[in-house]
């Protein structure tokens, strides 16, 4: 089915959450699933899957180690592209942006959402970093377990959330014979506008 025009919304924030509303009733698996691209102050990139985590007029939201090697490229270089794939329904959306840090009351009420396990490994695991053995992380979360025994599990000061605040969107929709649909909104001092991209 052909990606026309006249078919989206004039908001992209909207556009999305309609795709977004599709892939979960569609029965795509985990639909939240995205991948980050980040790149160093010296423009390596790296890639990897995240979980989106909330989406309104101020961006898309994912959580993380801020250790890690994404939390420090995105410290050195405030900027990424995400990329939802929903294979099912023949879609892909892409969204670039500046990256900023959630507000902290933001984080910790997210993380009281997660399961007392997830929380610990959180505080265990030293993210991104050489580990000697999986014996060791197991022993890790054996030692943050038994030290949070019957207390309640906190936020650590290294782990948090970001923000992608979009500068460009595009829905890609899945064409015969290569014919693919991609229609890009940019943001320009009038608002959004739509332009198509050749497949």
């Amino acid at each position: 089915m052909a990606l026309r025009e006249e078919d989206l919304d004039r908001d992209p924030l909207a556009q999305f959450a309609r795709w977004f509303a599709d892939a979960r009733a569609g029965g795509v698996f985990e639909p939240e699933a995205v991948a980050l691209a980040t790149a160093s102050a010296n423009g390596t990139p790296s890639a990897r899957m995240v979980l989106l985590k909330g989406h309104d007029a101020r961006g898309l939201v994912f959580f993380t180690n801020y250790l890690s090697r994404k939390g420090r490229e995105l410290e050195e270089n405030p900027r990424a592209a995400l990329l939802f794939h929903w294979k099912e329904l023949g879609r892909q959306v892409r969204v670039e942006g500046a990256v900023a840090r959630v507000a902290r009351e933001e984080t910790e009420a997210y993380a009281r959402t997660r399961g007392r396990k997830s929380r610990l490994s959180a505080l265990a695991s030293p993210q991104s970093e050489v580990v000697a053995s999986r014996e060791e992380l197991d022993a890790r979360v054996r030692a943050v377990e038994s030290e949070h025994a019957g207390a309640d599990v906190g936020v650590a000061d290294w782990w948090g959330g970001y923000r992608l605040a979009p500068s460009a969107w595009e829905f890609w929709q899945h064409g015969e014979d290569r014919l693919h649909d991609r229609l890009r909104y940019r943001a320009g001092e009038r608002g959004w506008f739509i332009e198509r991209l050749a497949p």
